[in-house]
């Protein structure tokens, strides 16, 4: 079976704080860890009252230091917003300190609002230099050279993981080109999951880091006791997709019983559009969904979110989640796992 990992924001619900959100994230890691989750990644989002993990890498140091074997990185670090030899010194550190365990997962777009972009990025054109500045990224992370006049430290030969991150056919371009493994987002911008999916596998292009063709898929997943209780749940992310898109982000709001008094109808649309790939329900609906996204997609890992209202129903919803994983494992066989 293929490896399940995690994808956290480390959510902030109505009625808490970040520093509850970031107990939250340690403890649902070290449920993940003991769990046989792969690897956990948090993403880095600004801006956002409901979102606590905009300082990612510290986040990261947090929670790999708190966990000992489950790979922890970040899905994504925004490069747009920061300049590569400053994320390299990071996660040679977090690589120095936690060897074997760092993913760099790196997105262009900059995770917030135009304001607040402006207020980040070194340059505000920066995305469009997103190509260059992977490239030189990537190069901080190779051995330093004799009279190289600017190196991390640490960072340079340190071995540190790096994929590339999307939703359209552009990172899927980058990462077959640079020969490096590829996350797309599709657990909430499914549309062109299956063109990237196929122009990345058809054109990537061996590296000394990959060999072949690696793709992890996001999947919403939210499972409870009962398919109309894992509706209920899913009601958080629905409505904050809602709230987002009306412009109003907030805390993470609790569930409601009734989803379509909440949106209008082009709301619906949007929202079931965006959340499309999506596991829904009991321990039985949950198999059966994840096991038809993978027949259809063919990834060589699954990133599982949930974003969940309930600490307590959160971490059941991925105790179920492993369950339905080892069941299909048990089903399936066991394969090499390259990531």
């Amino acid at each position: 079976m293929i490896p399940f990992s995690i994808l956290d924001l480390a959510p902030v619900t109505e009625g808490s704080d970040a520093g509850q959100a970031f107990r939250n994230t340690l403890d649902l890691a070290r449920l993940a860890e003991r769990l046989g989750y792969h690897r956990y990644w948090l993403a880095e989002h600004h801006n956002m009252p409901g979102i606590a993990s905009a300082a990612t890498a510290v986040l990261i140091g947090h929670v790999a230091g708190g966990t000992s074997t489950i790979r922890v990185g970040a899905g994504g670090i925004m490069l747009p917003n920061h300049a590569p030899l400053q994320v390299a010194e990071a996660f040679g550190t977090l690589a120095s300190l936690y060897p074997g365990r760092i993913d760099l997962g790196l997105g262009r777009a900059p995770g917030t609002d135009q304001p607040t972009a402006r207020a980040l990025r070194r340059y505000f054109d920066s995305a469009d230099a997103f190509p260059q500045d992977v490239l030189e990224l990537l190069g901080y992370f190779e051995p330093a050279a004799p009279g190289q006049p600017v190196r991390a430290v640490p960072g340079a030969g340190v071995e540190v993981p790096v994929w590339l991150l999307g939703s359209s056919l552009f990172g899927a371009q980058l990462a077959a080109r640079l020969g490096l493994p590829y996350a797309f987002a599709s657990h909430f911008a499914p549309d062109a999951m299956d063109e990237a999916l196929a122009l990345y596998r058809r054109d990537f292009r061996p590296s000394a880091r990959l060999q072949q063709p690696y793709a992890m898929l996001g999947l919403n997943v939210v499972a409870a006791d009962s398919d109309a209780e894992a509706r209920r749940l899913f009601t958080t992310q629905q409505q904050t997709f809602i709230n987002l898109r009306r412009g109003k982000p907030g805390l993470v709001p609790s569930p409601i019983d009734d989803i379509e008094a909440y949106w209008t109808p082009p709301e619906k649309l949007m929202v079931e559009r965006a959340l499309a790939c999506a596991a829904i329900g009991d321990a039985g609906t949950v198999k059966d969904g994840i096991e038809a996204f993978i027949a259809r997609h063919r990834p060589d890992e699954l990133l599982l979110t949930a974003n969940v209202f309930d600490h307590a129903a959160r971490r059941r919803s991925f105790e179920i989640a492993a369950a339905v994983r080892d069941q299909l494992g048990a089903q399936h066989g066991p394969v090499a796992n390259r990531g």
